[in-house]
C-alpha cells in the first residue's frame, strides 16, 4: 500500500534546483528512504525527466558497497553524467560514504547536479548536520505520519483509528501492519535495538540503563514540566542512581539530536520573553514514547497534548508553552495577589500567533472555565481556541474564544481559522 506524503513532497519539488543540498532528517523508520526513492523519484519520471537523469545510490544495499569510496564514487558519477545535461542525485543511508560532508560539497560545484540526500543513523541525525556542509544544506526534516497521513490508510472508523493512533504512533510500517501484537513487538525491538543503540554507539555511553531508564523518566511526564534538577532527584530518590547533572543534561541533549524527543520552552506571553527552566518534553512519536514505558502509562490526556504539539510543528509553527500572570483582589484581605497561569500551546507562525488549550472534555460549566482562564488573562488580540474532544462544531463563545473538535483540528487544517 503506497502512503501518501504529500506535504513533503511538495517541499522536495519548491525545493528543486535551488543550488542547495536538500538533506532529509527525522527520527529512524519515518519515512525518508521511501520519500525519496519512491514518492519523489516517481514526480520526476511523471514530469518528463528522464530515467537515465535520476541518479540513485542506496549505500546500504551490497551492490552499491564499493560507492562507499569517495574516489569510487565521484569516478562512477563521472562516467554517468554528460555535458548539457541535467541530472538529479539521490542519496540514501549518506552516513556509509566515507567522508560524506567532503564529498557532498565536492558535488556542489557541479553545476548540472541536483543534489538530495538521506541518512538513518544517529550520527547523520544530529541536528547541527546542516553546519557540515558550510551553509549550502536545506533540511527538510520527516515526521512520521500525521494523524490525517494515517487515516489516509486505515480502514476502520475514526474513533478506532485515534485509538490505534494514540496506542502505536504513525511510524509507517507499524501503520500497515496487522495485529496489535506485531505493532508492540516491532516498537519494543525499535525502542531498544535501534534508536538507544544507535545513541549508546555514537555517545560511547557506559551507564545505559540509567540512558534507558532517563528516556523512561521523559516519557512518564510528557506534558509535565521538568528539569534536569528534578529529574537527578528522580534518579536519586527513587532509583537510587547516581548519575550526575551534567550526565543527565547529556543525555537529554542525545536524545534531542536523534529527534526522539522534543523541547517546549515556557513563553512569558505579557514579558514577551522566553523563561528558563522547567520547560516540557515531547516525543516525536507517541508509539515511541509508549512503548518505552512498554505500553503501560497510556493516558489519553497526555498522549492527545503530545499529539497536537506534533501537529502544530509539522504545520510548520515553533510551538511554546505559555505562561501568563493573572493579579487579583482577595476579598478577605483586600491585597492584590499573583497567579501564574500556563498555556498548553503558543505557537508562532510568521505574523501569526494561536493561543491554544488542549481539553480530552469539557463535561460542564466548571470545566469549561477552567480551560478559559489563562486564555482570558490575555490582553492581545491573537486568536484563542480550545481543542476539545468533544463532539462539536467549530464556534466562539461569548468570549470570543473558539471551541474547535480534535479530529477537525487534526484533519482540517482550515477548521481554525473561521
Amino acid at each position: 500500500m503506497e502512503i501518501q506524503r504529500e506535504n513533503y513532497l511538495q517541499k522536495l519539488i519548491d525545493r528543486m534546483d535551488n543550488g542547495l543540498i536538500k538533506v532529509i532528517t527525522g527520527v529512524r523508520r519515518c519515512g525518508k528512504s521511501y520519500l525519496l526513492f519512491q514518492l519523489f523519484r516517481k514526480y520526476l519520471l511523471q514530469n518528463g525527466v528522464d530515467e537515465t537523469c535520476i541518479i540513485t545510490i542506496a549505500f546500504d544495499r551490497w551492490d552499491s558497497r564499493a560507492f562507499r569510496k569517495p574516489d569510487t564514487l565521484l569516478r562512477h558519477l563521472r562516467e554517468l553524467i554528460e555535458p548539457g545535461q541535467h541530472y538529479y542525485l539521490l542519496m540514501d543511508e549518506v552516513q556509509m560514504l566515507e567522508h560524506f560532508e567532503e564529498v557532498l560539497n565536492e558535488l556542489l560545484h557541479d553545476e548540472n547536479l541536483d543534489i538530495y540526500v538521506t541518512g538513518s543513523n544517529s550520527r547523520f541525525l544530529s541536528k547541527d548536520v546542516i553546519t557540515e556542509f558550510r551553509g549550502r544544506g536545506d533540511e527538510i526534516h520527516i515526521f512520521p505520519l500525521s494523524f490525517s497521513e494515517f487515516m489516509g490508510v486505515y480502514t476502520g472508523d475514526i474513533y478506532h483509528g485515534w485509538a490505534e493512533y494514540m496506542m502505536y504512533g504513525g511510524l509507517p510500517l507499524a501503520t500497515l501492519m496487522k495485529t496489535d501484537e506485531l505493532k508492540t513487538k516491532y516498537l519494543l525491538r525499535l525502542s531498544t535495538e535501534t534508536y538507544l543503540k544507535d545513541i549508546i554507539e555514537r555517545n560511547r555511553i557506559e551507564r545505559q540503563q540509567e540512558l534507558e531508564d532517563l528516556l523512561s523518566v521523559l516519557a512518564s511526564s510528557v506534558g509535565a514540566l521538568t528539569n534536569p534538577s528534578k529529574i537527578l532527584a528522580t534518579f536519586q530518590s527513587v532509583l537510587h542512581s547516581k548519575l550526575s547533572l551534567s550526565a543527565i543534561r547529556d543525555y537529554i541533549g542525545y536524545f534531542e539530536d536523534a529527534f526522539l524527543i522534543h523541547p517546549a520552552k515556557r513563553y512569558d506571553v505579557k514579558g514577551r520573553k522566553y523563561i528558563g527552566t522547567p520547560l516540557k518534553y515531547y516525543f516525536e512519536d507517541v508509539g515511541i514514547r509508549n512503548a518505552q514505558l512498554g505500553f503501560r502509562q497510556t493516558e489519553e490526556t497526555h498522549l492527545m497534548e503530545n499529539i497536537l504539539y506534533n501537529e502544530l510543528r509539522l504545520r510548520g509553527f515553533n510551538v511554546d508553552v505559555g505562561m501568563v500572570n493573572k493579579r487579583r483582589l482577595d476579598p478577605a484581605t483586600g491585597r492584590r495577589l499573583s497567579s501564574q497561569l500556563e498555556i498548553d500551546f503558543v505557537a508562532h507562525l510568521g505574523s501569526r500567533r494561536y493561543y491554544i488549550q488542549s481539553a480530552l472534555t469539557l463535561p460542564d460549566e466548571a470545566k469549561r472555565q477552567q480551560e478559559k482562564a489563562s486564555l482570558l488573562a490575555l490582553s492581545d488580540s491573537f486568536k484563542k481556541i480550545i481543542i476539545v474532544k468533544d463532539i462539536i462544531k467549530p464556534q466562539y463563545d461569548e468570549d470570543g474564544i473558539l471551541f474547535v473538535n480534535l479530529f477537525d483540528f487534526l484533519l482540517h487544517p482550515e477548521s481554525i481559522e473561521i
